[in-house]
């Protein structure tokens, strides 16, 4: 715990010692060339403006957040970061100026999310300020001296350098998020590496080939290219935002499936929302992809949707205490119904498998039929013990019911925060 409490703080105090260091220098020395800060500064401001928050199905902030939440304004701090000559004009200005405006844009475009409750995390400012100094730190330097015109000249060697810096502040802003999502929960590093890495592929690669498209346009057209190239970012940005929100949609709609079973009163209040927490909390700690976590969700929502089809209710909903083949009927019910919701059928299938033996089961099967008995035998009388003594009874089932890594995943992630804390939402 005091490790990640120490890497949140030293992300955070490099970018405050950064800002502070680019304020005191600017203030000093006066702004260069005022009029390209200000522009730059604007775009940063109106990205900022135009973010959208990423809110789960229960109205919290999103596990893994919405990773690019203002794209534009990353893009313009990019390009200005890369900004050689401005119209065939040489600029000069510097690393310390960069790191100061992309800080001030950003503070500025953040206000009237302060004022209605959502403004980003610190954490989100800190990376973009120590990912744009790095770009900055990066090209700058080589610029003002000369050095990269005698050594690469404005030709496609000058693409190909910006390319490749590119692709390393990428690498840096992966490494960077991965870091803070590690410290603020506890998931292991590099799962959470590789899907940022991912996401880099998808809108950061817009992003990144914007702000050095931009960045080669204001070179040679000057500073009326910078609303020409923010169009094609802006409508992938509205693309994405109209993903994001059928992508709500849909996960609502299986919560309030799932719910089902407890308005009818077949399943305990928040079982089925509970168990695609936990599950999706070992998933984390399993290593699993985004996307194999979306269908662990679904399937975890969805697992007890068979039991609308029983005539007699299972007793407060609980089927892990029930005989294997009654178990097996149950979970071959839930997979014919989930089929006809139209959810993927890889969902159906983790549904209807999720009563078989484990060695038989896909993983994602295993995950839900651990977590569902550990939820089933911690909310019944069965083991007034508590968490441990679910653990132990899930534990002596390893042979035949459990697989023993799911087990001791779950023991993991309950000994880091307990139940209450990985459920997003109380059980009413």
């Amino acid at each position: 715990m005091a490790f990640r409490g120490a890497v949140v703080w030293g992300v955070r105090g490099a970018a405050v010692t950064l800002t502070l260091a680019g304020l005191g220098h600017t203030l000093w020395n006066g702004v260069v060339e005022p009029g390209t800060a200000l522009a730059f500064g604007a775009l940063i401001a109106c990205g900022e403006l135009a973010r959208r928050d990423s809110r789960d199905a229960w109205g919290a902030p999103d596990a893994a957040g919405d990773r690019r939440p203002a794209p534009l304004a990353f893009a313009g701090a990019l390009a200005y970061a890369l900004l050689g000559p401005d119209a065939a004009e040489p600029t000069h200005h510097g690393v310390l100026q960069i790191v100061t405006v992309v800080a001030a844009a950003a503070l500025a475009g953040i206000v009237p999310h302060i004022a209605r409750g959502r403004a980003p995390g610190a954490d989100h400012l800190a990376r973009r300020v120590l990912t744009v100094a790095f770009a900055a730190v990066c090209f700058q330097p080589l610029y003002n001296s000369g050095r990269l015109e005698h050594g690469i000249g404005q030709g496609p060697y000058l693409v190909l350098f910006l390319l490749l810096l590119l692709g390393l502040t990428a690498l840096c802003d992966a490494v960077l998020a991965a870091a803070q999502a590690r410290a603020r929960t506890g998931w292991p590093y590099g799962p959470l590496l590789r899907d940022e890495l991912r996401a880099q592929l998808g809108i950061g690669s817009a992003i990144c080939a914007t702000g050095v498209v931009m960045a080669l346009g204001v070179a040679v057209a000057g500073l009326w290219a910078l609303p020409v190239f923010c169009v094609p970012l802006l409508l992938t940005q509205l693309s994405f935002h109209r993903i994001t929100a059928i992508r709500t949609t849909y996960r609502q709609t299986i919560t309030s499936l799932a719910r089902a079973t407890e308005i009818a009163g077949y399943t305990r209040p928040g079982h089925s929302r509970r168990v695609a927490a936990l599950s999706c909390a070992v998933g984390r700690e399993l290593g699993l992809s985004e996307r194999e976590l979306t269908v662990l969700e679904y399937a975890a929502l969805m697992h007890d949707i068979g039991q609308l089809s029983l005539v007699d209710p299972v007793r407060a909903g609980a089927t892990a205490g029930l005989p294997a083949s009654e178990a097996r009927r149950i979970a071959a019910l839930g997979g014919d119904v989930a089929r006809q919701t139209g959810v993927p059928a890889e969902v159906a299938v983790i549904v209807e498998r999720q009563a078989d033996p484990y060695r038989e089961q896909p993983t994602l099967a295993r995950i839900v039929r651990a977590v569902n008995a550990y939820d089933d035998l911690l909310g019944g009388t069965r083991h007034p013990g508590g968490p441990l003594a679910a653990l132990e009874q899930l534990r002596l089932g390893t042979g035949r019911d459990y697989q023993p890594e799911v087990v001791e995943c779950l023991a993991r992630v309950l000994a880091r925060g307990g139940r209450d804390r990985v459920v997003p939402v109380p059980p009413g």
